[in-house]
């Protein structure tokens, strides 16, 4: 029976970030702990975040790893290049493809996420052969691995016209990528705007017209119907729904991603698995002494009771951003160790850039979370201090007594200010009064949001 230990052996499935913040925070905790990564993608932990950055030549591959070469060995962490053939919670161990048999007291699972496809006409067999990974033969590209880089610079020379699936935050990085390229790029998207779950109509304007003004081809209310290929097996074009005939040498499907259970689920019949692993809100799945963290755990709430019930599993959540994953592989590393802290989710933020157009998120502004009104102020063409195409929105998330999230398009801010605004329960009076405090100071470029045009916007209308 596992126990308590003097000298913890963990093994981590997964050298993303969620398990190699875990091996980190482990290491900083115990140094006696024998701590194993199990991974396949890369020999060096890198940030997925900064893949197009790559692949725009802005930065060196080199560039995306955030800890030297030697890291591992410095730390004492054993980086094992092989994946999971079988699981025994029982006995406490895990077998891997290559025969090697690893013992431990802790497993921590960080197996993160893999890409949607589906089965459109003309790729069905591709989409259960391949779940989820990139070919280059067939000229097919998603965008989350080092592996996708690979294949999406190794098909860029014999590429003239690319058609990129999915409305959100990978799409448009990948639709910029190609068009650094040279190539040139339609975006199809199945919605009526960009990124429906996080922005509104005017935002996704904004969005579209800067796209536009790069030279996207943006269709929106439109999906694939089938996929036709050349000769040699390559796609050729994509036909939609509504009837366009889109020529194309390659596909990126950025259709979003999906917890990375199935090289796990099913090795072991204790282990609950719904969309991801489940877990409680000690990241504890429900096996003894296994935890998940990062994008592959899927969180259950307590019942009526107070209780978490892995055998009838009620409300639960993901989180399928980096900035969670690293902060769930540092809450288990203490979980390893016995902490009985509950994981209560900070409030969220985010920021990207939509070519030129900075984008900060933070607190409830997603579209499933919404259930009150949105304050929306829209830049006024021409406005003074405001490039007249470049314009900028600020929506603020409120309910009668305070605000709760803010959204801003075109203008740098200072999210700590968000936050404690929220944290503060302050009102939107106060918030709007104050707007200027939460803006950097950058010279001839403050956006005047004083002056921009305000209109109320209802949940039922975002």
């Amino acid at each position: 029976m596992l126990g308590e230990v003097t000298c913890v052996k963990v093994v981590i499935i997964g050298n993303g970030v969620a398990g190699v913040t875990c091996a980190m925070a482990i290491r900083r905790r115990d140094p006696d702990a024998v701590v194993t990564i199990v991974g396949k993608e890369t020999s060096h932990f890198f940030s997925r975040t900064a893949l197009m950055y790559a692949f725009m030549d802005r930065m060196k591959r080199r560039d995306l790893e955030p800890y030297e070469r030697d890291v591992y060995l410095a730390q004492r962490i054993d980086l094992v290049h092989d994946s999971v053939e079988n699981l025994s919670a029982a006995e406490g161990n895990v077998t891997l493809k290559s025969g090697r048999t690893l013992f431990y007291d802790r497993l921590v699972l960080a197996t993160g996420a893999v890409p949607h496809l589906f089965p459109w006409q003309g790729l069905e067999l591709e989409a259960q052969k391949h779940l989820g990974a990139s070919d280059q033969a067939l000229g097919l590209v998603h965008f989350v691995s080092m592996n996708d880089l690979d294949v999406c610079e190794a098909l860029v020379p014999t590429t003239k016209e690319a058609v990129v699936v999915g409305g959100g935050l990978i799409g448009i990085e990948l639709v910029e990528s190609l068009l650094h390229q040279g190539i040139k790029v339609t975006f199809l998207i199945r919605e009526p705007f960009f990124w429906p779950m996080s922005l509104c109509a005017a935002e996704a304007e904004v969005v579209k017209a800067e796209m536009v003004r790069h030279g996207v081809n943006v269709v929106c209310e439109d999906e694939i119907q089938k996929i036709s290929k050349n000769t040699d097996g390559r796609i050729s074009a994509i036909v939609t729904k509504k009837g366009l005939n889109i020529p194309c040498q390659m596909l990126g499907v950025c259709t979003g991603v999906k917890p990375n259970t199935r090289s796990i689920s099913g090795m072991d019949p204790k282990l609950k698995v719904r969309r991801g692993f489940l877990v409680n809100q000690r990241l504890e799945t429900s096996l003894t002494h296994v935890y998940a963290a990062g994008d592959c755990a899927e969180i259950l709430l307590p019942n009526a009771k107070g209780e978490v019930d892995f055998e009838n599993p009620g409300q639960s959540f993901n989180e399928l951003i980096w900035y969670s994953a690293k902060r769930q592989g540092a809450f288990v590393a203490n979980a390893v160790f016995g902490d009985k802290t509950v994981y209560v989710p900070p409030l969220f933020f985010n920021s990207s850039k939509f070519f030129e157009i900075e984008f900060t998120t933070v607190g409830t502004v997603q579209k499933d979370g919404l259930n009150n009104p949105s304050l929306l102020l829209t830049s006024q063409a021409g406005a003074r201090g405001l490039h007249s195409k470049r314009p900028a929105t600020l929506r603020i998330v409120h309910n009668s007594e305070c605000v709760l999230g803010f959204n801003v398009l075109g203008a740098r801010v200072d999210h700590e200010v968000f936050e404690n605004w929220i944290h503060e329960r302050r009102s939107l009076e106060f918030c709007l009064a104050n707007l200027r405090k939460a803006q950097f100071d950058v010279e001839f470029g403050r956006v005047p949001f004083e002056k921009f045009v305000s209109t109320t916007l209802m949940p039922e209308a975002i």
